[in-house]
């Protein structure tokens, strides 16, 4: 990338500072940067008056300036300001792409990219002491890529890291593969009006900085070499900086955003979706969560949670937390035993960081939600009509607190209603506390909703981040948004069964008239098969009822839950074994199968793709 800074000339008290300390250094007086001519002899100062104290003092300006860089365009920016025109007429800066990180042992040098160009405006005859150059000369322009050779005097000068004058056949030759060839007179500058200064940081070469001066300022001196390497070291340690920070930065959003769940499931009965906006401070990770996870019986849970703290350690312990409940949530726990043994759990991790979670199980059949909560901010119910509501859950102590109760609470979850999950980011400002944020939230939601029925899940999540304005973020904001649908009593046929020898055909001739009922007379054969051998498995270790539930939304799912923890495996049967064979016949019929532990036992599962629905209009046509 390359910058024009030549019309970006700095106005304010310290550029003028450097413009002055660097005119009086060379026996001048200072002068706006429109006519500055740092170089050369005036004729209102005293001739060279302390010019070792007036030297000292430009470069306590200029180092002070390039400091004020924040990343590495700034860094480079402040170079130009405070180096052209005050103590060279251009300044051409290339970089090595890619540019070296920390400690990296790979010293392989690549191609040298112009980055950054700033050249001072054209002084007028009348403020010069010779006649400008002719036109027909052209002014010295940089090469916009120079490939030096790994053993090559450019590399070689570079790797030194003192800067040199233009002015030798063996320097001069190196300094010309960065710049532009082809330019009349010959592209490197005849006499010392050319410094080449490596851009040297703590380990490794970044870069240089040519500097040049017009033949209408005396050339360089000796004095003026320390000057520029003064300006290059403190511009190559602020690169080196600036690459850490941004290297740091890539890393730790790369973290945070491998920790949160790459997709959300498609769950049948639920829609899902999520935002996550980490905060405006650079390389502050956060803590903030959020997660969906299915259950069985179509069930999903909802979790969303938030680590107190801003940096490494926060999102390590947010990603083992997420971890832990995603473990729990397999047991199919109740949501207030999930947060205790979270809590537990928590404890045992020995931070002494303290998390919100709020944990929440839809249950499509039922139409049902049960919610506990860990010190979280309650989620927002925006009804089907409109209407929105703060969901009244008790709040519980924070994880990691340890010695609190948690609560279940159960609600009725109406299809089309909208759960709206969040962390404090969304709500919490410097401006504004909680509750006011929260009202904010409700009315923009009730806002949405009555512009569109029902609005997009999308349209809600875009229009809830939207009320934290463009300023700065202190925060990170986790968002998580399910609409519940629920599933259809008739879509759902489930029984009890007792674990008796007869219980397999039981099983096979329920599941024969439900289908039937259902028109899915081609499945019939097939299931039938698939439940005889899940059920009979089951029926040789449970010691209560068995549930047998029959699901059909975008796929027919069977699901047989028994009380025993024995986990069923797949094994090849020898031609002599009677039995063995039931889950390898499972594995060929159906297209998807499992086995999901639960606290009561296990459930397996199966699912069947259904079959393709005719088109009876166009045959009714014919």
């Amino acid at each position: 990338m390359t910058k024009d800074l030549g019309a970006d000339r700095g106005t304010g008290e310290q550029a003028a500072d450097v413009r002055g300390a660097a005119a009086a250094s060379h026996g001048a007086t200072p002068q706006p940067a429109s006519g500055a001519s740092a170089g050369r002899p005036g004729s209102e100062g005293p001739e060279a008056a302390e010019p070792q104290t007036d030297r000292l003092r430009y470069l306590d300006a200029a180092t002070r300036q390039i400091a004020r860089g924040m990343n590495l365009d700034e860094t480079l920016h402040e170079l130009c300001r405070a180096a052209v025109p005050a103590f060279a007429d251009s300044a051409f800066v290339h970089l090595y792409a890619p540019l070296p990180v920390g400690d990296e042992t790979d010293t392989a040098h690549g191609v040298l990219r112009l980055h950054t160009t700033d050249r001072a405006p054209p002084r007028s005859p009348a403020t010069s002491d010779s006649e400008p150059p002719s036109p027909a000369t052209g002014p010295v322009r940089a090469a916009d890529l120079a490939h030096p050779s790994a053993t090559g005097r450019l590399t070689e000068l570079l790797s030194a890291g003192r800067p040199v004058f233009a002015n030798s056949p063996d320097t001069a030759s190196a300094v010309a593969e960065l710049l532009e060839a082809g330019t009349a007179p010959p592209a490197v500058p005849p006499g010392r009006r050319l410094i080449l200064a490596p851009l040297h940081g703590r380990n490794h070469a970044m870069g240089s900085v040519v500097l040049l001066r017009e033949p209408d300022r005396p050339d360089f001196t000796e004095d003026d070499l320390l000057v520029a390497s003064q300006l290059a070291t403190h511009t190559a340690l602020g690169i080196d900086k600036a690459v850490l920070y941004a290297h740091e930065a890539s890393v730790a959003d790369a973290l945070q955003r491998a920790m949160l769940p790459p997709s959300l499931p498609e769950q049948p009965g639920v829609l899902l979706a999520s935002r996550y906006l980490p905060s405006s401070r650079t390389a502050q990770v956060g803590g903030d969560w959020y997660d969906a996870i299915p259950l069985p019986g179509n069930r999903v849970a909802l979790v969303i949670g938030d680590v107190m703290g801003h940096s490494m350690t926060s999102a390590a312990i947010m990603g083992q937390l997420r971890t832990i409940v995603q473990t729990l949530a397999g047991l199919d726990l109740p949501p207030d035993e999930i947060l205790h043994h979270l809590d537990e759990q928590a404890e045992r991790l020995g931070s002494e960081h303290t998390a919100t979670c709020l944990y929440a199980m839809y249950d499509p059949v039922l139409h049902r939600l049960l919610v506990s909560n860990a010190g979280h901010l309650p989620p927002v119910l925006l009804h089907p009509g409109g209407g929105t509501e703060v969901v009244p859950v008790p709040p519980g102590a924070p994880i990691g607190v340890g010695g609190g109760g948690f609560e279940s609470t159960e609600l009725h979850a109406p299809a089309g209603a909208t759960l709206l999950l969040y962390t404090d980011g969304l709500v919490e400002s410097r401006d504004s506390d909680v509750l006011t944020g929260v009202e904010r939230l409700r009315a923009r939601l009730r806002e949405t909703a009555s512009r569109s029925t029902p609005p997009s899940l999308d349209l809600l999540c875009d229009q809830a981040l939207g009320m934290l304005g463009a300023g700065d973020r202190d925060d990170d904001v986790a968002l998580l948004a399910a609409r519940f649908q629920g599933l259809l009593p008739e879509t759902v046929a489930y029984w009890y069964l007792a674990p008796r020898p007869q219980t397999a055909r039981q099983a096979r001739r329920l599941t024969r008239r439900t289908l039937r009922d259902w028109d899915l007379d081609d499945l019939v054969e097939s299931t039938e098969l698939l439940v005889s051998e899940v059920v009979a498995n089951a029926v040789r270790f449970a010691s209560r009822p068995i549930v047998l539930r029959l699901l059909r939304t975008d796929v027919l799912r069977c699901e047989v839950e028994d009380d025993s923890p024995i986990v069923p495996r797949m094994r090849h049967a020898r031609l002599s074994d009677e039995g063995g064979r039931g889950l390898f016949l499972v594995d060929q019929l159906a297209r998807r199968w499992g086995v999901t532990r639960v606290s009561t036992g296990k459930v397996v599962w199966f699912e069947q793709a259904l079959p393709p629905v005719q088109d009876t209009g166009s045959a009714l046509q014919e």
